[in-house]
């Protein structure tokens, strides 16, 4: 009896293994997202190095100097491939529109099922880079910051959110879901960074004040 109880016991443990490893192997996506930001060490010891400078003036912006969305292939453009991208099950129509899916925002932590809810956010706004030194780029050079899908300067999120932060800075808007300004700032660090922009003296604080508690 000892014995077949063991045996018994046995295939149950197996029996749990099995479809433990069964609910890992069918469980949902991980839910999408940008490349991974330069860590928080590595932001902090970038900013050690910034030195403060006057913001510049939005005089001569246009959103046209910073030609988007650019086609990445076929039909599909930088906002679908970023839809695509930081959504679960997204399914695309022939002209690469997102037709079904699910987004979650990063910044207010709502889902969506439709794309026309959110919005591809620029983390450094691009009235923002025009101000920190865009304004000397080249055209290609804008278009590449506008559409760069290699750094962490595009995301999904909801779309009445990317509006009220506008072309703020960190020194005045910041994610409402405080659990990813972390994240935030050491995208903002990354991409200023990449694109040697400057940072005026609320910006760098606010950063340094966030990236010290991460």
């Amino acid at each position: 009896m000892p014995s077949v109880y063991a045996r018994r016991v046995g295939v149950l443990a197996s029996a749990a293994a099995l479809a433990a490893l069964t609910s890992l192997v069918n469980a949902p996506t991980a839910q999408a997202a940008p490349p991974t930001p330069i860590s928080a060490s590595a932001a902090r010891a970038y900013l050690a190095t910034v030195t403060p400078q006057t913001e510049g003036s939005t005089s001569g912006y246009s959103r046209t100097l910073f030609p988007h969305w650019s086609t990445v292939s076929g039909t599909c453009n930088t906002r679908e491939t970023v839809l695509k991208r930081d959504g679960v099950n997204v399914v695309q129509d022939s002209a690469c529109a997102a037709v079904s899916g699910s987004w979650y925002s990063e910044y207010d932590g709502a889902t969506w099922t439709v794309a026309t809810d959110l919005d591809i956010d620029h983390v450094v706004p691009l009235a923002e880079a025009w101000r920190s030194g865009a304004n000397s780029w080249t055209t290609a050079k804008r278009q590449q910051f506008a559409n760069d899908l290699t750094r962490p300067q595009l995301i999904a999120v909801t779309d009445n959110v990317n509006q009220a932060k506008g072309d703020q800075d960190p020194g005045t808007w910041l994610p409402s879901r405080t659990a990813y300004r972390c994240t935030y700032g050491r995208m903002w660090v990354q991409v200023k960074q990449y694109y040697g922009l400057a940072m005026d003296s609320r910006e760098k604080t606010a950063l340094v004040n966030i990236l010290d508690g991460c």
